[in-house]
């Protein structure tokens, strides 16, 4: 069975992993990737604070790993009758299964604001830390702007920001989050959000909830709802929106993201799956992106005969929060867990990553351990992610 997988992202990753675990030799994979790099930067926001690195693991050494043809082109569409991935570069590729992990785009949700993004980093924050040290930013404000996929990032260069203002002597910088949230980090439930809130007290970061920026005007001024106030502060860091991937032959919601059931099986193919950040899916989170990842590979080992009982997508957010002086692990069963939440200052998962994916987390971790080429990827059992938790008896 020859089965596709287009992104080389956490979800196209785990997807690969997962296939050549659940399906084994029943599937021939395939992956189509343009970068020939995997890049992992779940630590992007410590990285200008001297606290973190990204990984980068050459993208044919991951498809040797599972055994994936790999072909260096981008995904432009999908012709689902005949079959066809269609690419950029090169003629279409085949498929008896097709999973669409292509990832999403981001672009600035304001014009007046710095926006904060994994790659901008370091241009971003090496001026605003020489703007704190030299005394001119005396007040910061960190925007969580309407329909962002994930918030936890902002909390997090605030909270950073702090602690690195409060070590430069400048212990008169006004830091806070304006955020449409109803409670700080809320999707983590009431028990998570309170731990964030007590990081944030700690670090004299204020939280302003329930507040909607919106942009007027040229030059642009920004102002918060409900009330029509100016946004004031000194510096703006906003983060960025989520930009649906262009993709021909596949059906969208109104911001084109795509449709997709609780297998992750696109709406109305019976061959085509899709992950990731590039699916409707209010949340965009790695961890996330790796459950989503595997229920689509379950479903198509099941299709390829293997003995597999696919189940659906259920999230279980798992998170951790760089608070500056150490780390907030948090976890919330977002599908019908009663809004509680638990959080730790010890990992709740292990690997302890934060990207908490079933067969990534351990096969990264593997790699970060000094496996060699032709190292094999994980393989039978996958991991265990629960560790002390109700979650792992339920």
């Amino acid at each position: 069975m020859q089965v596709v997988v287009a992104g080389g992202g956490v979800a196209g990753v785990e997807a690969l992993l997962a296939l050549h675990d659940l399906a084994g030799d029943r599937v021939e994979l395939t992956l189509i990737e343009p970068e020939t790099e995997f890049v992992f930067r779940p630590m992007a926001t410590a990285e200008a604070f001297g606290r973190g690195v990204g990984e980068r693991r050459a993208m044919n050494r991951v498809a040797a790993d599972v055994g994936a043809n790999l072909i260096h082109a981008r995904l432009t569409g999908v012709d689902g009758d005949r079959r066809l991935a269609l690419v950029d570069d090169g003629d279409p590729v085949p498929f008896d299964a097709l999973v669409v992990a292509v990832g999403a785009g981001s672009e600035p949700a304001y014009r007046g604001a710095l926006t904060w993004t994994p790659q901008s980093d370091p241009e971003v924050f090496g001026g605003l830390r020489r703007d704190i040290e030299e005394g001119y930013a005396k007040s910061i404000a960190f925007v969580v702007p309407p329909d962002v996929g994930w918030p936890l990032p902002a909390y997090e260069l605030a909270l950073m920001t702090a602690w690195s203002a409060a070590g430069m002597d400048q212990d008169d910088v006004e830091i806070r989050v304006v955020t449409p949230e109803h409670a700080p980090l809320a999707l983590f439930g009431v028990i998570g959000s309170q731990a964030a809130g007590v990081d944030l007290a700690d670090a004299g970061v204020t939280v302003e909830t329930g507040a909607y920026v919106e942009e007027h005007g040229d030059p642009p001024a920004l102002v918060v709802q409900p009330g029509a106030r100016p946004l004031e502060a000194r510096r703006i860091v906003a983060l960025p929106r989520a930009v649906a991937p262009k993709l021909s032959g596949l059906p969208t919601d109104g911001r084109g993201f795509i449709k997709v059931d609780t297998h992750c099986r696109v709406a109305g193919s019976d061959r085509v799956w899709a992950c990731g950040d590039a699916i409707a899916f209010p949340i965009k989170q790695g961890g996330l992106a790796a459950q989503q990842a595997d229920a689509a590979a379950a479903a198509i080992a099941r299709l390829a005969g293997a003995d597999v009982e696919p189940q659906p997508f259920r999230p279980v957010l798992r998170g951790v929060l760089l608070t500056g002086r150490g780390r907030h692990w948090m976890r919330s069963r977002i599908a019908g867990g009663g809004g509680e939440g638990e959080t730790a200052r010890h990992a709740l998962w292990w690997p302890p990553t934060k990207v908490a994916g079933r067969y990534i987390a351990p096969y990264l971790q593997s790699l970060a351990d000094g496996g060699g080429a032709g190292a094999a990827p994980p393989s039978g059992k996958p991991v265990e992610l629960e560790l002390d938790s109700e979650f792992a008896h339920s």
